[in-house]
C-alpha cells in the first residue's frame, strides 16, 4: 500500500501552482524563474514503513540542498484527535505517525489536522520565498484570528522607569 502522497500534499493546500508530486516527494518551484526549489518528504521512524513527519528542504540545482528542517507530526499535533479517539498512548507504537500499511479504504493519514504543519510550512517558505505565499484558501484565511500588536509610543519619555 502506498502513502497516498498527491492526496497528503493536496490536503496541506500548498499555494505554489508549480508543484508535483514524484513517489512520495513533493516538489515545487515557489517563485517563477527563480533557481530555488521547495522539496517536502515524509520522515521516516526507527519503525520499518513507519513515518514520524515531514522534511523541508530547499534545494538549489547546481549547489544542491541548501536548507532543510524536520517538522515532526506530534509537534505539530497533526494526529493528536485521531490518537486520543483510538486511545494510542505516548512512547507506542503508531503514536503521532502514519504507517505505509493501514486500513483498506482508508489513507494513512486518515484523521489528521493539518493546519499546524501547513502553518509550519507557510512560515518556513516564506523565508526562502518572500511573498510567494498566497492566501489560496478562502475560508482558511478568514478563519485564521488576526492579532496586532500594539503601536508604539509616538514620543520617548525623558525619564527612566525602574
Amino acid at each position: 500500500m502506498s502513502l497516498q502522497a498527491p492526496e497528503f500534499f493536496a490536503e496541506l493546500c500548498l499555494p505554489f501552482p508549480d508543484s508535483t508530486v514524484v513517489g512520495n516527494t513533493y516538489f515545487a518551484a515557489p517563485v517563477p524563474g527563480a533557481p530555488l526549489r521547495l522539496r517536502i518528504d515524509f520522515t521516516e521512524t526507527i519503525h520499518a514503513d513507519t513515518y514520524g513527519g515531514l522534511r523541508v528542504a530547499i534545494v538549489h540545482p547546481d549547489r544542491g540542498q541548501i536548507d532543510a528542517v524536520a517538522l515532526n507530526f506530534l509537534d505539530h499535533g497533526t494526529f493528536h484527535r485521531r490518537d486520543e479517539a483510538t486511545n494510542t498512548r505516548p512512547n507506542t507504537h503508531g503514536y503521532g505517525t502514519i504507517h505505509k500499511y493501514h486500513r483498506p479504504g482508508q489513507p494513512p493519514w486518515e484523521g489528521a489536522d493539518t493546519t499546524g504543519l501547513r502553518d509550519a510550512i507557510e512560515q518556513y517558505t516564506a523565508v526562502w520565498f518572500p511573498g510567494a505565499w498566497t492566501a489560496s484558501a478562502p475560508g482558511r484565511a478568514t478563519a485564521r484570528a488576526t492579532h496586532k500588536a500594539p503601536a508604539p509610543p509616538t514620543a520617548r519619555s525623558r525619564g527612566r522607569a525602574r
